[in-house]
């Protein structure tokens, strides 16, 4: 694994030197642009809009336009003089709750590797102060030529730092939830609760897989091979919800693996159901048998057979 960073964490007057993991990586494969007729390269080429002429990587500069037109052209030696304390401190800034810290706020994901034997003691010191007080420690790094807010955490027995969204660059959110007059009823709660118990079930995470990334594969290997393309047919989203219980119902009914209708499915829904209702059902109450027309015309025949017995004794 190829060290993306070398500095130190550095807290009060502790300091544990540390090297920076890459902890997550894209799978897939990378498409380029290609002439749709012959499939050769796109080449994308750096061109001056002023001049025409083609641009080599070595004269790019980075540039800001502001609102009336003007370009402020801001050169490498620029960047670099630029003050950027934490370009090899993880520079802790606290120690917080864990619940305090918003997963909206994450960005990327590292690992934290101590960087000599060294290193060993304050590493497992800060590691395991961090998992005893249940804390993580907000801190800054520069990254790149970019100082970021991080955020500093124990994942089993590595430490790891995860870039953070600064305050103000996480979007206001006013106006966007539904309106506080919108309610749901326990009853429609309680089927909701149920049916995310049936889909938790046996939910193995581990087991899931990029079902894009398998088809777009497949994809690939049958142009290669130069032989038909299998499609299948896209999920369609489902319909506006109108009838909410129902819908929850049918739900429930195919987290079963049932269809609704079937034993399993009404089995599953009935559970549902008394769930939500908080009480067993009534028991429907036993009807009196009745008697075929069968069975009655066969007790008739009987009496008949023994009037006309007696009868003939009575003659005799």
């Amino acid at each position: 694994m190829r060290t993306m960073w070398k500095g130190a964490i550095g807290f009060g007057l502790v300091s544990v030197p540390v090297r920076l993991y890459a902890a997550t990586q894209e799978h897939g494969i990378k498409l380029h642009q290609v002439h749709a007729e012959d499939g050769g390269r796109i080449r994308l080429k750096r061109v001056c809009d002023s001049c025409g002429e083609d641009v080599p990587y070595e004269e790019v500069a980075k540039g800001f336009e502001d609102d009336e037109g003007h370009t402020a052209v801001v050169t490498q030696s620029d960047l670099a003089g630029l003050p950027l304390p934490s370009k090899k401190l993880i520079d802790v800034l606290a120690f917080v709750d864990a619940d305090r810290i918003d997963p909206l706020q994450l960005s990327s994901s590292y690992y934290l590797a101590p960087d000599s034997t060294a290193a060993d003691k304050p590493y497992v010191l800060l590691r395991e102060t961090l998992k005893q007080t249940d804390r993580v420690a907000v801190t800054k790094i520069a990254l790149r030529t970019r100082e970021s807010l991080a955020l500093l955490r124990v994942h089993e027995d590595l430490l790891t730092l995860h870039t953070m969204y600064w305050p103000d660059e996480i979007r206001d959110s006013t106006d966007l939830a539904p309106p506080s007059s919108v309610t749901v009823r326990p009853q429609e709660l309680k089927m909701a609760t149920s049916l995310m118990d049936t889909l938790s079930e046996d939910f193995d995470l581990t087991a899931l897989e990029d079902e894009y990334q398998v088809a777009l594969d497949d994809l690939i290997a049958a142009h290669l091979d130069h032989r038909p393309v299998a499609r299948k047919a896209a999920t369609k989203a489902p319909d506006n919800v109108i009838d909410l219980m129902s819908a929850l119902q049918a739900s429930i009914d195919r987290a079963a693996g049932k269809p609704s209708g079937t034993k399993a499915g009404t089995k599953a829904g009935t559970k549902a159901k008394k769930a939500a209702a908080g009480r067993e059902p009534a028991k429907a109450k036993a009807e009196p048998k009745k008697q075929t027309g069968r069975t009655g015309r066969t007790g008739a025949k009987k009496t008949a057979a023994k009037k006309s017995s007696s009868a003939r004794k009575k003659a005799g």
